[in-house]
């Protein structure tokens, strides 16, 4: 629905069009691409080169194609919140809205924590046990969240920027990762022995854990469709920048881990910070000590363009379903100066910021990070189940090929159910397979009961405003 067609009261209205394909591209790696899973696949071991393949096959490009089809088909503020509410109604849509926006919380703090670790590596090997410090992790995580946030307040015109520079500065390290570790390669061999039986996955209980966050880390191309009301022509941008920038994401991942592991044993690398371990050792074995510290400043960026992004798309969601009114109406609302969701992006800062906190209660940094990274896991792929099964039931509109600017799944409706199907079973087992504890994990009934309990409660919490927002709807319509 363009813009002119709304209603004149609806606060959409008042949203800009400034986003055209090359900050679409950027934005997609900055919201997707993520060192850190590089980091962690290292970490995992050799097998981890395969299991990027088969989660870029089996998950990656089908959910390109689902994401393409639907952000061309419905281009509206909301993306999935409003691609499940065509199929399934207001409540399914609430649900499907609210886990993609609570996600955030637990992800928030993980992303923070793992980029300020990075971050660490700024000044070389002397600053790179910062990287376990606790105070180091919490200071340089709000300091990127505060950045993230005041930007967004003030706008797309000039957020975007912080997230072009993310997608660059998420970028350009991982090339120079692979230009390091390939000349130490050359000269003194891979540290590492690559094999296709060591290549092969080993399933065990660290690889169990291990496979949804291997999906994870291929998750964020639909996070710009929530943002359609702010992208010049996004029939014709979206489908453009979604297959650009998801070759350039697949490659660099599965080539990345190649590169830590010639250069670092899996054991000793960091599942946060691997990438810039990796960097800081190549460069400084080849005398070139600088080109560690200049990837861990670009990283910095592209870190805060990371969470740029994810401030930016996931805060018009909340927006949208405050202007459904199943949330406070007070999310609905537009900055009378910069014309964008400021409560919903506030909200979603403060929540974060707390279970920041909270989080490393009684936990290692390891540990924290792992319980939030499954917990982000566990809530995000809620919604994806709901958009694989909203792409299959929205095939029989008639619309669908009646409309000349939908860039569709081929194989009609073969193709849909394949596309769909597929990605709802990956999506689903993962989220099964993220409530398994790693191997390394001491207190495994605590990390699951932290876990489950904290995802039952952001939902169940979801559920109590979603009946008040219907209740209060039905009253004002009796009115």
């Amino acid at each position: 629905m363009s813009q002119s067609a709304l209603p004149p009261s609806d606060p959409k209205r008042q949203l800009r069009r400034v986003m055209g394909f090359w900050d679409v591209l950027l934005f997609n790696i900055a919201a997707v691409l993520g060192p850190r899973w590089i980091a962690a696949a290292a970490h995992n071991g050799t097998s981890s080169i395969s299991l990027w393949v088969l989660a870029a096959v089996f998950f990656f490009v089908p959910t390109t194609l689902v994401i393409t089809e639907l952000s061309t088909r419905f281009p509206e503020e909301g993306g999935l919140y409003v691609w499940s509410k065509q199929a399934f109604g207001d409540f399914h849509g609430f649900v499907a809205g609210w886990t993609y926006w609570i996600y955030t919380f637990f992800y928030f703090p993980g992303l923070l924590t793992a980029s300020a670790a990075m971050g660490a590596y700024m000044g070389g090997g002397a600053t790179a046990s910062l990287a376990q410090n606790r105070t180091f992790l919490m200071v340089g995580s709000f300091v990127l969240l505060f950045a993230a946030v005041v930007l967004n307040i003030v706008g797309l015109n000039i957020g975007k920027w912080l997230q072009n520079a993310g997608g660059v500065g998420s970028y350009l390290p991982l090339l120079m990762l692979l230009g390091v570790a390939g000349v130490v390669w050359h000269r003194h061999g891979s540290l590492t022995q690559f094999t296709w039986r060591n290549i092969w996955p080993v399933w065990n209980w660290n690889t169990v854990n291990f496979w949804p966050q291997i999906i994870f880390a291929f998750v964020g191309l639909e996070l710009v469709s929530a943002m359609s009301e702010e992208i010049r022509e996004p029939r014709k941008t979206l489908p453009r920048a979604i297959f650009g920038s998801g070759v350039l994401i697949a490659v660099v991942y599965i080539l990345g881990t190649f590169a830590v592991l010639a250069v670092l044993p899996s054991a000793q690398v960091d599942p946060k910070s691997g990438a810039f371990q990796a960097i800081t050792f190549a460069s400084g074995l080849l005398g070139v000590g600088f080109v560690g510290v200049l990837a861990a400043l670009l990283v910095t960026v592209g870190n805060a363009g990371g969470v740029g992004t994810t401030v930016a798309g996931i805060a018009r969601v909340p927006f949208v379903v405050g202007i459904d009114s199943y949330l406070p109406k007070a999310f609905g609302k537009i900055h009378p100066r910069w014309k964008t969701p400021y409560v919903s992006i506030l909200v979603q800062a403060f929540i974060s910021g707390g279970v920041l906190l909270l989080i490393q209660v009684n936990e290692t940094v390891n540990g924290a990070y792992q319980i939030l990274v499954d917990a982000a896991i566990i809530l995000y792929f809620i919604p994806f189940l709901y958009m694989y099964a909203a792409v299959i039931k929205l095939a029989r509109r008639p619309d669908r090929s009646e409309n000349p600017d939908a860039v569709l799944i081929p194989g009609g409706r073969i193709g849909v159910w394949l596309a769909g199907g597929t990605g709802f079973l990956v999506v689903l087992g993962g989220i099964i397979l993220s409530v398994i504890p790693p191997g390394e994990t001491e207190n495994k009934f605590l990390f699951e009961l932290t876990l489950v309990g904290c995802t039952v409660v952001a939902i169940a919490f979801g559920l109590v405003l979603y009946f008040r927002g219907a209740r209060q709807k039905r009253l004002a319509a009796l009115k």
